[in-house]
């Protein structure tokens, strides 16, 4: 997996080459730990866990079958020969053959491999199978207007609808040329399929693109998936409308809410009244090209923004929640003259709980070993974390699954949600 540091990814081809050679050396052992995207562990030969006698596991299985009469019934009947209930089918037509999709329930004692086995002796091919869990029991229609519904209310939510859609998958959004210029590559309006990688336009002009490679794409699902992007350009900017009203210590109210690209002004507002130190900690580079990241950064493709802002409307605090690929970076920005009164602390905890809504499974932030305030409010999230420093870049990344972390305003004070 390759994976880029906020300040790389937010600037156009010019300012990246200069930034990534900064800081190339200092994640150099840090990127060489991570893995490449890679197949499901019950498509690799990894040992399954042990077998309960009784007991019954669910499977997702692919495989591609003739298009002719009876080869269906075939492999239904040689399922059915090793005890395998399907519990739902669904078909994706092919050129040539068919690729059926199904939902499997089978003794607990039978192997992958025996299914495999089975499934190839009428006639299946290209075969993959992985271990399935009570969330996938959901229809596919079902699931699929639930992310729909959950995409209409909140532009955000179109990369992680879509990686839900296609199972696990990479997802990265290129932005259109600065200018108005045309999609990069010259990509189709309807898009483009490449066995394990889609490409469909994004409704701001850039590009979005999946790649699977353990899997290739059917029609079918470049279909859906080209269907959800056009619900969401259909629809424009959105986000969801609720906000917070929290009491600092020292009896000041602010407001913490979502935030989006209409927010930009305010926010190069704020930059400006931010000292150089506290810019050049938050965006590791010269002062100068932070306002040149801003439209990156509010925008509901990449991520989601938490915006803080005072009685009186102006915005003191940003806190940004980035999907990295397969990964998830959080970045937190607090003007000077509201720092040390728990706002990044408390803005940090609300964009964990929403990495953990979302499903991430780890949040990363990028800094420096001198930035004291972000790593006490990593620290303070209670997760186990993990440190990797070079050359004074400092990455920390915290583990979500292992322990809740709650969104309370314990050091803020009393909340409400008119």
């Amino acid at each position: 997996m390759k994976r880029e540091v906020t300040e790389v990814k937010h600037l156009d081809d010019g300012g990246r080459a200069g930034r990534r050679q900064r800081l190339s050396a200092a994640f150099r052992a840090w990127r060489t730990r991570r893995h490449e995207h890679a197949p499901p562990t019950g498509d690799t030969g990894s040992p399954a866990p042990e077998p309960v006698p009784g007991a019954n596991t669910l499977w997702r299985m692919r495989t591609t079958v003739k298009d002719e009469p009876g080869s269906l019934a075939a492999l239904c009947t040689a399922l059915a020969g090793q005890r395998v209930d399907i519990l739902s089918l669904q078909t994706h037509p092919l050129a040539q053959g068919t690729v059926d999709e199904f939902l499997l329930r089978a003794p607990g004692e039978l192997s992958a491999s025996a299914i495999i086995t089975a499934v190839r002796s009428a006639g299946g091919s290209d075969t993959w199978i992985e271990r399935a869990d009570a969330h996938d029991l959901v229809d596919a229609p079902t699931r699929v207007l639930s992310l729909a519904a959950r995409t209409a209310l909140d532009a955000a939510e179109l990369p992680l609808a879509l990686r839900q859609l296609l199972g696990r998958c990479t997802i990265r959004s290129q932005p259109a040329p600065a200018g108005g210029g045309r999609v990069p590559g010259g990509l189709p309006v309807e898009g483009a399929l490449d066995d394990t990688v889609m490409r469909l336009r994004a409704p701001e002009g850039g590009v979005i693109t999946v790649e699977r490679p353990y899997l290739p794409f059917t029609p079918t699902e470049f279909a859906r998936a080209r269907a959800l992007v056009e619900l969401d350009a259909r629809l424009g900017p959105r986000v969801p409308h609720g906000r917070d009203v929290l009491t600092l210590a020292e009896g000041s109210d602010i407001t913490v809410r979502r935030a989006d690209t209409r927010d930009l002004q305010a926010a190069r507002a704020m930059h400006e009244r931010c000292s150089p130190r506290t810019l050049k900690l938050r965006y590791h580079g010269p002062v100068g090209d932070a306002d040149r990241y801003l439209n990156h950064l509010l925008s509901p493709r990449f991520g989601r923004t938490l915006a803080v802002q005072t009685a009186s409307g102006r915005l003191v605090g940003l806190g940004h929640l980035l999907w990295d690929g397969d990964e998830t970076e959080v970045a937190l920005l607090v003007e000077d003259g509201w720092q040390r009164r728990g706002i990044g602390a408390e803005l940090l905890r609300r964009l964990v709980a929403m990495a953990r809504e979302a499903g991430c499974t780890s949040v990363y932030a990028v800094t420096q070993a001198s930035n004291t305030g972000m790593v006490a409010a990593m620290r303070g999230l209670g997760l186990p974390l993990d440190y990797q420093v070079e050359e004074g870049t400092l990455v920390i990344t915290a583990r979500l699954a292992e322990s809740a972390v709650t969104t309370g305003a314990e050091e803020l004070g009393s909340a409400s949600a008119p």
